[in-house]
């Protein structure tokens, strides 16, 4: 099972770099943008670590904290796309000419 580990990899990886972009940018408006992204990216993290785990060790242990990682990493990713809409609408809102 190589797609597990693969998307946990690129969910980190652009999990670091929306992080990074925050600290470039200055208008508040795209950071709090940058910022939902980011969470999108630590709940697929959470969310796929806790599938990998479970398929990896199989025990019962491994699935009550992988129940737990599953619903946190729902809930992030939720949120997340909550936000990204809820900013990309106020972007249109304030920028109509782009």
């Amino acid at each position: 099972m190589i797609i597990f580990p693969t998307i946990i990899a690129l969910s980190l990886v652009l999990y670091i770099y929306y992080k990074v972009a925050i600290l470039k940018t200055k208008d508040p408006l795209t950071q709090s943008y940058f910022n939902a992204k980011s969470r999108i990216c630590l709940g697929s993290f959470v969310f796929f670590f806790a599938i990998n785990q479970y398929l990896f060790y199989e025990t019962q242990i491994s699935l009550f904290i992988g129940i737990i990682l599953l619903v946190l990493g729902g809930m992030q990713l939720n949120l997340g796309f909550k936000e990204v809409k809820h900013y990309r609408n106020e972007w249109k809102r304030l920028n109509p000419s782009s």
